[in-house]
């Protein structure tokens, strides 16, 4: 059986993620739905999108997401912010709703309220469905805000022998800005985003703003067909060869519901050998997957939680173990410097009171620094900063 090697998986993964030459700000709804772009930290699919547009103002992006409203930000791949296509929601949405005993996406750390409150999680999912309906015509600014609005909103749903332990001080970390209710509250909103009742709305100042699906799009989520088996299609387009494994890996959720979304698929699915494992494609993919080698010219500077980094199989974008641990960090993820498919080095930008100071950590010198300096300055002029200065290390 005929096994693709890493530098054609790189090939075809990058022209999958519309990083193989510039795109045009016609195709956005393609390119924000080739796999949906994380938008945490907030600014990271602005990033992403100017990998992918260069000639795309970000006042232009933010058009597409909040005038225009082709494209919708909700909690979604593990439990984090997302943008995509408005188009597509049930693809990033309604498929993620789990089945039968499968846990939902995110919410493992609910256990701790729930044995302090000695309440069960399916019948506080219920109330805040029920008191998450006050978001349709209002919006609320900061997250903060929203947990504890929607907690107090639940708070008469609840049985009244647990309403005191409801509004005491939190248990993870904030209790003089949470309550225990507001903590729930904040663990449940993924699933309410995952049945169309919040997302997030226009972004003020440091502070997102929230409301209901019904109000930012002016009808209520309708899933459409086929969600399952079109959110494996486009996870192994992006990020084949592949296995349920890394699917349940890439979607934060269990194995069981990355085996019941992989069976949806699986007849459009064929095995290939890879790093020495099983793995498998879209048949429809084995043609560009097989083709010869073609890698664009010039380095790229992908920040932190692009959707190339979101490979499963870190070896190939970076081999040694060592750099993988400095790409892929519990917090704080750098940016990566990108050279034919292949991390050649981290970045990050460093705001310095007027501007920014772009900072390039290079393990290899296979790109004349003059072409990376020009990458800084072409960010620092997207983010409308003034670059203060490139350094290398």
């Amino acid at each position: 059986m005929l096994s693709p090697s890493p530098e054609q998986v790189r090939s075809f993964r990058l022209r999958a993620h519309h990083l193989d030459a510039p795109r045009k700000a016609a195709d956005i709804e393609k390119i924000a739905g080739a796999c949906g772009m994380q938008n945490s930290p907030p600014g990271a699919w602005e990033a992403a999108l100017h990998c992918r547009i260069p000639g795309c103002s970000v006042e232009e992006i933010r058009r597409f997401l909040y005038d225009q409203r082709l494209l919708l930000q909700a909690w979604s791949l593990r439990g984090a912010p997302y943008v995509f296509p408005a188009a597509e929601s049930g693809v990033f949405l309604s498929a993620l709703i789990p089945q039968e005993d499968e846990p939902w996406i995110y919410t493992k750390g609910i256990a701790l309220a729930l044995d302090f409150l000695q309440m069960p999680f399916a019948p506080l999912l219920a109330a805040l469905r029920q008191a998450i309906s006050a978001l349709d015509g209002r919006t609320v600014t900061s997250k903060n805000q929203l947990d504890q609005y929607l907690a107090g909103r639940m708070l008469p749903l609840l049985p009244a022998d647990k309403r005191d332990l409801w509004e005491r001080p939190s248990m993870y970390g904030s209790p003089d800005k949470q309550t225990v209710g507001g903590a729930v509250v904040s663990f449940l909103l993924r699933p309410c985003a995952f049945y169309g009742l919040v997302v997030f709305g226009r972004r003020e100042g440091i502070h997102p703003t929230f409301t209901s699906y019904k109000d930012w799009t002016g009808h209520p989520l309708v899933s459409g067909e086929d969600t399952a088996r079109r959110l494996v299609r486009k996870f192994l387009h992006c990020f084949g060869p592949a296995t349920p494994g890394m699917l349940a890996d890439w979607m934060g959720c269990s194995g069981k519901q990355a085996r019941r979304l992989w069976e949806a698929a699986e007849e459009e699915l064929e095995p290939v050998p890879f790093l020495g494992k099983k793995a498998y494609i879209l048949s429809a993919d084995r043609e560009s997957l097989f083709s010869p080698v073609d890698f664009p010219a010039d380095p790229l500077l992908l920040s932190g939680h692009d959707p190339y980094l979101e490979q499963r199989d870190r070896e190939v974008l970076v081999q040694d173990p060592a750099r993988q641990r400095q790409v892929f960090r519990t917090v704080a993820n750098p940016g990566v410097v990108l050279y034919q498919g292949e991390a050649i080095g981290t970045w990050k930008a460093v705001g310095k009171g007027q501007g920014l100071e772009i900072r390039m950590d290079l393990w290899e010198e296979a790109v004349p620094k003059a072409v990376l300096s020009r990458l800084a300055e072409d960010y620092a002029a997207f983010r409308g900063q003034r670059l203060l200065g490139v350094s290398f290390t």
